[in-house]
Formats: C-alpha cells, structure tokens, sequence
C-alpha cells in the first residue's frame, strides 16, 4: 500500500530520526529481548501514535482493545501464532478461552470486533465462547455483527471461585474485551481462573498518568540505549485532580497546568527552532473512546469554559464524571492520507506487532483529536501479498512467508542499513514507537498491582 504523505518540511527530520532506528535494529531487537524476559507483556494491546517528523510517540495506550475487525483479515496467521504464545503463557494447558465483552449489543462494528477477536483464536486452535456481562442477556441469543456475521453471547455465571456459562464451559483463561469504566463486577471479583488482562488494568482503577510515567522510565533507557534526545519520543504531560467542570472547580490548578506544559514545550521548540504553536491535549485520566478530550492553545481556553465544552469534559463513557485529566503534550500529525490528516494505530498480542491501521479525519486538523465521529480506518490492505487464515493447519507456514515478505512492523524490510529511501520501513519505526508502550504497559501493571 501507498503510506501516508510526510509534509515536506519535516520529511528531513523524520529521516533522520528513522535512519536512527534502522541504523540499531539489532541492538534495539535485543534490548526488547532483554525486557520481555523481565517484564510479561500484556495478553494485548493498540497503541495510537502522532508523528510531526521532528518527533514521533505514542499518545495512548489502550489494554482492551476494540477495532480487530479493522485489521487486514491476512494478518490472522500472524496474530494466531501470537496468540497461542499468549495463551499458553496465561495457563500451559488451556484449550479453550472465555471472552467476555462490552455490553453494547446494539453496536454492530463493535460486535463485528468481537467476531475478529474470535476467529485470531479459534485459528490458534481454541475453543472460544462469549459470556455476557449484560443484564439484558439472558439466554444464549445470537447478534449479527455489521457484515452480517453471527456470534453467540451468553450469560455469563459463577459458582464458587470460577465463572462459566450454563452448559459448564469453564476454561483456565478468561479474555476480558471490556475495559471495566462500569467498575469491576463482583461475578468476575476473586475468581481462580486467570483474567487478561488483569482487573487493574480495566479504567475503574487505571490511569493514563500512571502509564505515562512508566513510558518516561522506558523512553528514558531507549533514548540512552540508541543516543537520542528523549524528548523526541516522549510528550511532556502533568496530571491534575479535584476537578468538577459542571462546577467550574479546579479551574485554576488546570489553568496553571496548562502554562507550565506549554511553557515547557515552547522552551524546547525554541531550543530546537521549531515554528509551531504548542498546544496541549486534555483529556480525562481514565477512559476511552476518545471522549473527554479537548486540544487548547492558551490556558485561557480552559478558564470560563461554555456549558458546551463542560458538558463534554465533565462525562465519559459509562456517565463517568471527570475528576482528574491528563494535560499531554500535543503532537503534530504532520502525515496525511488523500489530503486528510491520520495518525498509526498498531495493535500487539503479547510481545508481537499484528498489524494496524491509520486512523484518517477529513474533518480535523493537525493540531486535533482524530479519534472522533468523522474517522475512518485505512487498513495496512496491501502490507502482505500471501497467506491466508482459513484454518489453524494453515497458520505456521502462512505465518513464515508473513514474516519473509511483509513490509513489517515488526522488521525492516529492506537489507540495506538505515534505508530510509524504502518508505515501508517506517511501519518497522511505527512498531517500535509502538513496542514502547506495550513494554510502559507491562511496568505499569506491575507497579499498580494489588
């Protein structure tokens, strides 16, 4: 596939910055060995990256993942062999998985994620069955996804210390695809079976400011590791609680958070003579969906904010209220698609890149959120010319010639050192700013661990 445009007056600096990284490969490939036997990675993962050429982060990391059915369907043999690697690690002699997902039934997309979740895993070989959370499910009932795909939800029960469905199917390892903003319900507290992604990574007790201080400790090694300037992979970001927008409180800590960011950037663009205007992202602590996010220019902005905006950064999904933001860095997405600015996003089972997409909005400027009504996906549709998932048989060989011939995220393709004249190998840069970040993740939950 064509990748996206690069704006001329920073294509220059993007070079250099991916002749770095192609020009360590290898020492990069084993420092990412050394951690992951450190550190367990995530059963999963997708990450969201901005790119302005003179830097390039990941923005946000999300553990419960929707949006498989985004993926190129040729990236299945990949994922399935990743995922057996995940699901053996989860318990050495699961045959089968309990995928437990959103509730929202209505959503045909979402299910038509659900359907794509589950086809990775049966290629792998598992049994997959859906439990329900959702109270309206009350017997085995039978959804059509957006492609006019079926899948089959049931309730979910509990006896004792294990959760199971009515027919006792009852495996050693339960794959939540719910990101827990409702807060954890009690059928899933203190079970035996082993949960992935664990309880603590789902929103009711996560926060993006702790994973962005565990992405400062591993930006912060990475930097050393191939001699670059950290700030080039690393947004600035304070946090800032006691906030109650409808009630205008905590206005002022944010409007002083707010200065002390753009200040820090606008020193550092100085120091680097960049001509942008710096702008800060802020967005609630805990949630998804790209909800409870606002760009501001000028802390001004968030002084004396209309009934509008309030209403839009006081509630997330679940009518969550908001009571502590991240104010992040902003990033330029200096890449567009067709005119339209977008942004990578690039999904991880386990330890490995699976694929991903960009993320492309018409409507947004470079300076914006793209994760609003209006995106649409751009799957990587042209990245592997061969294999197929038709059926787990098939998986081992189709995933060898993904490897051999894929235009990676995962490995360079060209072999000729630091090549950045073959454009593809920044898919190789997206999925080591991506790697990051699943690594920020696994330090995360080891660190807010009950």
């Amino acid at each position: 596939m064509k990748l996206p445009v690069m704006a001329a007056e920073h294509l220059s600096q993007l070079q250099a910055f991916e002749a770095k990284i192609l020009c360590n490969h290898a020492k990069i490939e084993a420092w990412f060995r050394s951690q992951w036997n450190a550190h367990r990675p995530p059963f999963y993962g997708s990450v969201d990256i901005r790119n302005a050429g003179y830097k390039i982060s990941s923005i946000d990391m999300n553990l419960f993942p929707g949006g498989f059915n985004n993926l190129n369907p040729n990236f299945i043999p990949l994922a399935a062999v990743a995922a057996q690697d995940a699901v053996q690690r989860a318990c050495e002699t699961a045959k089968s998985v309990l995928i437990i997902p959103e509730n929202h039934t209505r959503n045909t997309f979402y299910l038509q994620n659900v359907y794509a979740l589950s086809e990775i895993l049966r290629s792998a070989g598992y049994e997959v069955r859906l439990g329900s959370l959702n109270p309206e499910v009350t017997e085995p009932t039978e959804f059509e996804t957006a492609l006019s795909d079926k899948i089959l939800l049931e309730p979910l029960l509990r006896t004792r210390e294990r959760v199971h469905l009515a027919d006792g199917f009852s495996p050693c390892v339960v794959l939540l695809n719910n990101d827990l903003s409702a807060g954890v319900p009690d059928i899933l507290k203190d079970i035996s079976q082993t949960v992935l992604p664990p309880l603590h990574g789902g929103w009711t007790t996560r926060r993006k400011t702790e994973h962005f201080s565990a992405y400062n400790q591993v930006a912060a090694e990475f930097a050393k590791l191939i001699d670059i300037d950290e700030w080039q992979i690393n947004p600035y970001f304070e946090k800032i609680g006691g906030l109650d927008f409808q009630e205008r409180e905590g206005e002022d800590a944010l409007a002083e958070a707010v200065e002390r960011v753009l200040a820090k950037i606008q020193a550092k663009y100085g120091e680097l003579g960049i001509t942008d205007q710096p702008f800060v992202i802020v967005k609630a602590d805990a949630g998804t969906y790209g909800m409870g996010v606002m760009s501001v220019k000028s802390a001004d902005e968030v002084r004396g904010l209309n009934r509008k905006n309030r209403n839009k950064m006081a509630k997330v999904k679940e009518g969550l209220e908001v009571s502590e933001v991240i104010v992040q860095e902003g990033i330029y997405t200096y890449e567009t698609m067709n005119g339209a600015v977008c942004e990578p996003v690039v999904y991880m089972m386990d330890r490995f890149v699976i694929g991903g997409f960009f993320r492309v909005h018409e409507g947004r400027g470079a300076d914006e959120n793209l994760n609003a009504d209006g995106m649409v996906f751009v799957p990587l549709s042209n990245s592997i010319p061969t294999g197929s998932g038709d059926n787990s048989q098939e998986a081992p060989e189709a995933c060898k010639r993904v490897f051999e011939e894929w235009d990676s995220l995962g490995m360079p393709r060209s072999e000729k050192d630091c090549d950045v004249d073959n454009e593809h190998n920044r898919l190789y840069v997206y999925g080591v700013m991506a790697r990051l970040s699943l690594l920020a993740a696994a330090l995360e939950l080891e660190q807010t661990a009950p």
